[in-house]
């Protein structure tokens, strides 16, 4: 019988499987512990900081929607929101303020881009850097701005005043829907301004040279050589400036617009005017669907134009 001190030792066992790549007739070497789970760890803080401040308040907006004020849950407060006439007039006033104002950003936006990025005169950089700045401005303070100008009782009103000695001036078009619209237009176009300049900082001033000795005329370079080159910027700033008209509340709000109730100004009418609880997070709800299906459709839209 064999001695079992000769006999050779069974291998040690590792707490993880030796990797088999390297050199034949070297010792495997041990394989290094997976970060899989390290990952998972530092993951985990992150997401319990986004569960607790967001999703779930958005869990208790949504549960609330379901329960009526008699109590249990059903789908009532969806039908009295969504057959009501206020709501409808609201989706409609919020959707084509949102569509109007961005199509004004479009404009304004990539005219002033064009200027900026391509006329040579001076205090352009000046300009670029007080849009820059511009970026973060509150909403409420451009409205107030405007109503200083042309309220009721705003300078442009009280030069009217005090040159014909009317009883009143002609501006009072700041609290109508076309004032919320001038005013979300002036605070949001620089959210199409910024990505044209960067797209316009990277266009070759070859083809804009080659297209104007072969005599193409100013309008003609913009539309065959610039525009193409600024889809995707005008994709992108679009697209949020879209979905920020949708969710604005404090221009409505400053403007004085009684007359103009979006879906944000419904929500709070029916939650601090009204007590109606269940109504303002079934609109709530509503508002939420519509930013987040137009945040997505921006997301592929920018990703397939390169943005």
């Amino acid at each position: 019988m064999a001695d079992p001190t000769l006999l050779p030792a069974a291998p040690a066992q590792l707490p993880y499987p030796a990797a088999r790549s390297g050199p034949p007739g070297e010792p495997a070497r041990p394989r290094p512990p997976t970060r899989g789970r390290t990952r998972a760890l530092w993951a985990l803080p992150p997401l319990a900081a986004l569960g607790l401040l967001f999703l779930y308040p958005l869990y208790l907006v949504v549960r609330q929607s379901f329960q009526p004020e008699e109590g249990g849950t059903s789908l009532a407060p969806y039908t009295g929101v969504l057959g009501s006439a206020a709501f409808r007039e609201a989706l409609l006033t919020t959707v084509w303020l949102a569509l109007a104002a961005t199509a004004g950003c479009l404009l304004l936006g990539f005219l002033l881009a064009l200027i900026i990025a391509f006329v040579p005169m001076p205090g352009t950089r000046a300009l670029a850097r007080f849009i820059d700045v511009f970026l973060s401005f509150p909403s409420f303070l451009v409205t107030l701005a405007l109503v200083f100008v042309y309220g009721t009782v705003g300078m442009a009103n009280g030069v009217w005043i005090g040159a014909t000695g009317a009883a009143e001036g002609p501006f009072a078009f700041l609290t109508t829907p076309w004032g919320v619209l001038l005013a979300e237009i002036t605070y949001f176009t620089p959210f199409v301004v910024r990505p044209l300049l960067a797209a316009f900082a990277h266009l070759e001033t070859a083809q804009l040279e080659a297209a104007s000795s072969l005599g193409a005329r100013p309008l003609r370079i913009v539309r065959t050589v610039i525009l193409p080159e600024a889809l995707p910027a005008l994709a992108a700033g679009g697209g949020l400036v879209l979905v920020m008209c949708l969710n604005e509340f404090g221009i409505v709000l400053f403007t004085g617009a009684k007359g103009v109730t979006t879906l944000p100004t419904l929500v709070y009418g029916k939650a601090i005017l009204e007590s109606d609880y269940p109504g303002a997070c079934v609109v709530a709800v509503v508002n939420i669907a519509l930013s987040v299906g137009l945040y997505a459709l921006y997301r592929v839209v920018s990703r397939r134009a390169g943005a």
